[in-house]
């Protein structure tokens, strides 16, 4: 399906201006430059009473003027006005739901599973891409067939969709890193069906770093193509999954960095020695014991992420 112009689209909320309220990307023609047909790029939008920003995520994929988009939105049965902002842009959807599931995980693979394109990718309800994101990596993926994964840079958002930084730890590809620490923005990252097919799908049981555990899993038979070009934006809020999960997020990503990169992963180990902190300040309070532990920690630490990864460990 041919993206919308913002002419055709529902009118902007009373206040909103710029990218993606009343600005939008260059229409492309249906047909590249070489005489092909664009490739259909399929994008899954998972979400969960996300109302206060899911508009602002449509629009941003809506808007990239792109020829062959196909878009679906999964909502987890979304009991604010999520439903009723979806409703507005059906037309333009491939195909959309809104009942209970398993959680983001579930969704996502819920979505991929409907998916036609020859490109997948999936934003949140809270990001957004940059303007003509989808022609910079349509183009890409067309003029380098042997790309299996392609990842750009992006920008932390706040709260009300204003930039406040870049994001400065993505970085070109290196497989032992990637072990460690996830330096590929989500938002920025699209792929082949055939990768997606020939990996899997997200595994279920992860609910914080299941993109990690995925792209760990994807790029150990391919090698990613970076480009630096700022691709998407990641909103930033202290309600987020990725702020808000504690130490039952910390432990997900010390298994996953376990299970594909040994015991002597750092993110791994500096876990460890951080329940041991948590052991000793639940167990020996600010005895002695206590705080032997606790001033042997940062020096542990510092061993670890400068003496043992030179440096390169960034959890």
């Amino acid at each position: 399906m041919r993206c919308p112009t913002l002419a055709e689209l529902p009118p902007p909320p009373p206040g909103k201006i710029g990218w993606p309220w009343t600005e939008e990307s260059s229409q492309l023609p249906a047909i590249m430059p070489d005489g092909r047909s664009w490739p259909e790029v399929s994008i899954v939008t998972p979400s969960y009473n996300q109302g206060l920003f899911l508009e602002a995520t449509i629009r941003s994929v809506l808007l990239q003027g792109y020829p062959n988009l196909a878009y679906y939105i999964v909502d987890g049965g979304s009991t604010d006005e999520s439903v009723a902002i979806i409703r507005k842009y059906e037309p333009w959807l491939r195909y959309w739901v809104s009942e209970p599931d398993q959680g983001q995980t579930d969704a996502i693979n819920k979505g991929f599973g409907w998916a036609s394109g020859e490109v997948f990718a999936w934003l949140n309800s809270d990001d957004i891409y940059e303007p003509g994101t989808l022609q910079t990596v349509m183009t890409y993926f067309a003029n380098q067939p042997e790309c299996a994964l392609l990842y750009g840079n992006g920008w932390y958002t706040d709260a009300s969709g204003n930039k406040t930084e870049p994001c400065k730890w993505i970085r070109p590809f290196d497989h032992r890193l990637l072990l460690t620490f996830n330096f590929i923005l989500q938002p920025a990252a699209f792929w082949r069906r055939s990768l997606w097919e020939r990996t899997g799908g997200l595994d279920s049981s992860c609910q914080w770093a299941m993109d990690w555990e995925w792209l760990i899993r994807a790029t150990a038979s391919v090698q990613p193509h970076y480009l630096p070009v700022d691709l998407a934006c990641w909103r930033i809020r202290p309600e987020i999954k990725t702020l808000s999960g504690g130490r039952s997020r910390r432990a997900e990503i010390a298994a996953i960095s376990r299970k594909y990169g040994g015991i002597w992963q750092p993110t791994y180990l500096v876990y460890q020695l951080d329940r041991l902190a948590w052991w000793s300040m639940k167990h020996l309070g600010h005895g002695p014991g206590g705080r032997v532990l606790e001033h042997l920690r940062a020096p542990i630490r510092w061993a670890v992420k400068e003496k043992l990864w030179g440096g390169r460990y960034l959890f």
